[in-house]
């Protein structure tokens, strides 16, 4: 990247594009404002998602399965819409501009969804606890409201954590050390946030109301644009590159222009700018690398092309262009394996929620109930425990082992983390059978909670969150530097949309179940009353599937490419 791109001679660009002192700005001092924001913004995310298939049960009166699929379709959205804030970002606006603007509607959003749980007239009419009869317009504000937040945190999502890496300087050593270590911080300021949320607002909406359930993540959210906007003057930022989209296409179709062309032995012969730097807005130059190598054509010069004038990127493109591509297609394989990861780590605030439904939530011999949402503060303590020992332990002990800078490969990690993740279902399914077996041994099917504490759980949510710190840390940064240098965004984002597809992966599996298991009167595996269900199939299903998806991703691994940046990227 050019020294204006990023940092000019008297220092950094701030988010108006004038020159800063580098020294006054990034590192650790615009960190904690980044971090706050996140962490004020998950409290707000998961405030109110961490109960939401209750809400729609319970409020909206919709069935266990709708409820279910209702919920994981939300989800799913929220991990899709990245994909608009990541191509605004890269493209346009940068990664400042898009988390201000998003958060905007993330706010409108929030507020919107506390009003449609206390407004009389648009929120729902309850003779009950768990009698509801909601309108047709009832509904609809709150799926308006539901999924403006899903649009709201798509701006957010894929450019925060890109931003705080991007305030570490490549080029300093020092600074590179730190940014792995951003990213174990990053995600630990998550799960304070998640803490916080499954633990206090969930037992608010069960115990207080939805209108205060809902209106506390509204006032966190307004927090976490103050924290944001507050470090407005330390930090630095890239430059957009242009649309990353447009640069992709521009390759695949130079390379089927040029399909009879034969790519010379001698790469160096390939089209690159004579500069030191790409001429891509914020992205240093690439090596180039020889698999994919059809698409090596992309960047064979002929006779029609005109490098002497202005060059057509239609049909002529750069080694660094084309090494965009490559890069892109190479993490797929690598992105399609988390897919199944994600449908394990969503039956937290599914299935794990409503098999906790049916399970003694009182604490000891105490009138007190322990929302069944609140047991993925399990998931959070295991994160906040294993954060540290991951990155004061294991770093530094694999690191003499290994002599890698970060102890283990980010692939290395993440495989661990699928690995732990089978054992996961292994465990939720088991407490199933297990919880059955009383059932059906004293007749507690007509039971709302039968006596065997909820606490059974908390090994599932353990697990799910050890594996959180192997597989989604390491999906964090693995996407960060490998994704091409104006495209970190959008890499991001791709990322994310592992969690969707997830969601929406899990979403189908309970239609289709559901669809075959409940024929000819039958009430399947996943009843509304599950004392006459069979989830622990389900989640059987999910263990052979993990065990399928880590065998898939040990191949992928062993052949994957790391992309190798020349210069700087100042």
């Amino acid at each position: 990247m050019a020294e204006s791109d990023f940092y000019t001679k008297d220092g950094t660009v701030d988010h108006k594009g004038n020159p800063a002192n580098i020294k006054k700005t990034g590192t650790w001092k615009a960190c904690p404002f980044i971090i706050g924001n996140e962490c004020c913004e998950r409290l707000a995310y998961y405030g109110m998602s961490s109960n939401l298939v209750r809400y729609f049960k319970h409020r909206l009166n919709q069935h266990t399965s709708v409820a279910t699929r209702n919920n994981q379709n939300w989800s799913g959205t929220c991990y899709i819409t990245p994909l608009i804030g990541a191509f605004l970002a890269d493209a346009y606006l940068g990664r400042y501009w898009t988390i201000a603007l998003f958060s905007i509607i993330y706010v409108f959003g929030m507020t919107l969804l506390a009003m449609s749980a206390t407004v009389h007239g648009i929120k729902p009419r309850c003779y009950t606890e768990d009698n509801c009869d909601p309108t047709v317009t009832q509904s609809a504000v709150f799926f308006v409201a539901l999924y403006l937040v899903a649009l709201g945190t798509g701006g957010i999502k894929p450019c925060v954590s890109s931003y705080g890496a991007d305030q570490f300087d490549d080029t300093n050593e020092t600074e590179k050390k730190h940014k792995s270590s951003f990213f174990n911080w990053f995600y630990f300021s998550i799960n304070i946030g998640a803490l916080i949320a499954s633990s206090v607002l969930v037992w608010v909406q069960d115990n207080v109301s939805w209108g205060w359930g809902f209106g506390i993540p509204a006032i966190a959210m307004a927090i976490a644009v103050v924290f944001f906007f507050s470090g407005t003057r330390l930090y630095r930022n890239q430059k957009p590159g242009g649309s990353p989209l447009t640069r992709l296409c521009q390759v695949m179709v130079a390379s089927f222009r040029k399909c009879r062309v034969a790519v010379p032995a001698d790469k160096s012969l390939l089209y690159e700018t004579v500069d030191a730097e790409s001429n891509i807005k914020g992205s240093r130059k690439v090596e180039h690398t020889e698999d994919l190598s059809f698409f090596d054509k992309a960047a064979v010069e002929t006779e029609s092309d005109d490098i002497k004038g202005t060059v057509n990127s239609w049909r002529l493109c750069t080694v660094t262009q084309v090494e965009e591509l490559k890069a892109v297609i190479r993490l797929l394989p690598i992105w399609a394996t988390g897919i199944i990861f994600a449908a394990v780590y969503s039956q937290m605030s599914n299935l794990f929620v409503l098999q906790g439904e049916r399970m003694n939530t009182h604490v000891g011999n105490s009138t007190f109930k322990i929302p069944p949402a609140s047991l993925s503060i399990f998931d959070t303590l295991s994160v906040i425990f294993w954060v540290p020992i991951y990155d004061r332990i294991i770093v530094p002990v694999t690191r003499k082992f290994t002599g890698h800078k970060n102890g283990l490969t980010q692939l290395q990690r993440m495989g661990i983390g699928l690995f732990i993740s089978i054992f996961s279902m292994v465990v939720a399914a088991i407490l199933e059978l297990e919880r059955l077996r009383e059932v059906r041994r004293h007749n507690y099917y007509e039971v709302k909670e039968m006596p065997m504490t909820i606490f059974w759980q908390v090994p599932q949510y353990f697990l799910i969150g050890c594996a959180e710190v192997f597989t989604l840390i390491g999906q964090l940064e693995f996407f960060y530097e490998q994704a091409p240098d104006a495209m970190r965004s959008f890499c991001s984002a791709l990322q994310l949309t592992t969690i969707a597809l997830g969601n929406y992966l899990s979403s189908l599996l309970v239609t289709i179940v559901t669809a075959i298991t409940a024929r000819n009167d039958k009430l399947g595996w996943i009843p509304d009353n599950l004392n006459y269900g069979h989830i622990h199939y389900f989640f059987l299903l999910l263990a052979v599937l993990s065990v399928l998806n880590l065998g898939a991703f040990l191949l992928i691994a062993k052949w994957y490419t790391y992309k190798k940046a020349v210069g700087t990227l100042r």
